[in-house]
């Protein structure tokens, strides 16, 4: 069963099937949206946090470093929570839809790209805000200089992120409802697909998850180890 299911998946990729390329289309669309919002905010809070000296910035530092484990159905449950018709954000009516799905996901990635972004900053050479405040510049000249210097590692902060959202299913199921042809993505695909015994699309998905998943871990190692080279 698992080659028979393995040799008519991959036929289907090849054919362009629309019930295998329509989940791959939400889950880069998705993910790609959130990984994007994520970025604005995670890089600027990774910058202030690794670069400031402020009360409670170890603490901060906890709270981010604990939410890199936080488990996609709880953020799927909170979000649920808050814009389900009985929740305060309920008037909104986006439960159900790729909004939703975005919101989850990038409460999901913004603690992995801050928290990544500020140990690489924590890291950088502190040599390059003294240059900046010898040149004249002040706090926001010298943060973006540190950040210029630091643009591998902050890219690989990105490339994690968008990891981590693009193979999580908790949040997909909650918030999206897995409506075909609208919130359906790869891994609520993947599920629902081998549930009802199609294992040759859920292999079909399967195989896209797969190498989009190992192209960006790809990408966070050759970022990460060109950091390392050139420390």
């Amino acid at each position: 069963m698992i080659l028979d299911g393995t040799i008519q998946g991959l036929r289907l990729l090849a054919s362009m099937d629309s019930q295998v390329w329509g989940p791959v289309w939400v889950s880069l669309s998705v993910s790609l949206v959130s990984t994007t919002l994520a970025s604005a905010m995670g890089i600027p809070l990774g910058l202030v946090v690794g670069l400031g000296r402020f009360p409670g910035r170890r603490l901060v530092l906890g709270i981010l470093n604990t939410l890199l484990a936080l488990p996609t159905v709880l953020v799927g449950l909170l979000v649920y929570a808050l814009i389900s018709r009985q929740g305060p954000l309920g008037s909104l009516d986006i439960l159900y839809t790729r909004r939703a799905m975005v919101l989850g996901q990038v409460l999901l990635a913004l603690p992995i790209i801050a928290a990544f972004c500020a140990g690489a900053i924590q890291r950088a050479d502190p040599r390059i805000q003294q240059t900046v405040f010898a040149l004249g510049g002040g706090r926001v000249r010298a943060a973006m200089a540190v950040a210029a210097e630091s643009r591998p590692a902050l890219a690989a902060a990105v490339a994690a992120g968008f990891g981590r959202v693009f193979a999580e299913v908790g949040i997909s199921m909650m918030l999206g409802g897995n409506i075909r042809g609208y919130t359906r993505n790869i891994t609520t695909g993947i599920a629902f697909e081998t549930g009802r015994g199609e294992f040759a699309l859920g292999v079909a998905m399967g195989v896209v998850l797969l190498a989009v998943a190992l192209t960006a871990n790809m990408m966070v190692t050759l970022l990460q180890a060109r950091v390392g080279g050139a420390t």
